[in-house]
């Protein structure tokens, strides 16, 4: 089974995606000379205006996807919010931003004041946890779109503000420099197509699985874990040269940094592989490659610093209370390697 099989395939969608950005950024000319211009390139974990007062806004938007499926065959909405909130202020700090506001829209076949209670929930602790401010929305009934009564889908917009000096971009990384792994909750919000392929075939979803120690539902509804307050700190207080949400791509989107200083990285030092990764891999016969184009595979952030540096990094995020590791090394030689695999 590969990822393109279960119906994602990430190099069309790559393709898709660069074309899109060259016209996009045909757009750029009209903000010229005025508050709102693009400082850089579409392409990174979010989009960068200038604000012309030596600050820059950072702008993202996500989505839950389809984890939103398991959601709803579990009948539990409550924790979706967090991942939503997750998947827009992790990309955000990636830039050395601080998440302030966020915004959420929320699509459903037809409407259930129980669901949007459980779904607000969610998003209130999210935004709690990053920080952030939830200043407004949008909830769209649309049983013509979401064909099915318990269709629904749950989009979120972030923004952020980092003064102009401060921005992370990935410019100053260098080879030898340390890749500081931050452990993830589990699956987070990525993959789910590929996992729920994979392994209801094989499970029922609310089946308990001694491995897990719970049921595939409980383990794929873990919430995305928020990096923002250790992330935000280390930036504030030590050496960081690049900052990387291990998302859709997994591994490979490190190269959106690293390769902005023209150089690769060699990923050879990852912790034991969480048991739901494991089980994925084993139903279905998924090669390693595949799993580190695809999941996070326990490590849910990055942070590139210089090796004097890397400890006070582990020992920040510890504090914090998220378990870190040096996981490998920026490298000369271009592309990303896993293991030994070349993953992009």
């Amino acid at each position: 089974m590969t990822y393109a099989r279960a119906g994602v395939d990430v190099s069309q969608v790559r393709k898709s995606h660069e074309a899109l950005a060259q016209r996009l950024e045909s757009t750029f000319k009209t903000r010229k000379g005025k508050v709102g211009y693009p400082v850089f390139p579409i392409g990174h974990y979010a989009g960068l205006v200038d604000l012309n007062d030596g600050r820059v806004l950072s702008l993202h938007t996500d989505s839950v996807g389809t984890k939103v499926i398991v959601a709803r065959l579990m009948r539990k909405y409550d924790t979706i919010g967090i991942d939503c909130v997750a998947m827009c202020a992790n990309d955000l700090i990636c830039t050395g931003a601080e998440p302030i506001t966020f915004l959420d829209y929320l699509a459903i076949a037809k409407h259930d004041r129980h669901i949007v209670d459980e779904i607000a929930v969610g998003l209130v602790e999210g935004a709690k946890q990053a920080g952030m401010a939830i200043v407004g929305g949008e909830t769209a009934i649309v049983p013509d779109l979401l064909s099915d009564e318990g269709g629904l889908d749950l989009v979120g917009m972030a923004a952020g503000i980092c003064k102009e000096p401060e921005l992370i971009l990935g410019d100053e990384i260098r080879s030898g420099d340390a890749l500081v792994g931050v452990a993830s909750s589990g699956i987070h919000s990525n993959g789910l197509t590929l996992a729920r392929k994979t392994l209801l075939g094989e499970y029922k979803l609310k089946e308990n699985v001694p491995e897990l120690g719970r049921s595939i539902g409980e383990e794929l509804l873990e919430p995305t874990r928020i990096y923002v307050k250790p992330v935000l700190e280390a930036t504030r207080k030590l050496e960081v040269h690049g900052l990387a949400h291990i998302t859709g791509g997994a591994f490979a989107t490190l190269d959106r940094i690293i390769g902005q200083a023209r150089l690769g990285a060699d990923i050879d030092q990852l912790p034991p592989t969480p048991g739901i990764f494991r089980i994925i891999r084993k139903n279905g016969r998924v090669s390693d490659r595949e799993m580190y184009r695809t999941f996070n595979m326990g490590i849910g952030f990055i942070l590139i610093c210089p090796q004097r540096a890397e400890n006070a990094a582990i020992r920040l995020f510890v504090r914090h209370g998220h378990n870190a590791f040096v996981i490998g090394r920026v490298e000369k030689r271009r592309g990303i390697r896993v293991k030994g695999k070349a993953v992009g």
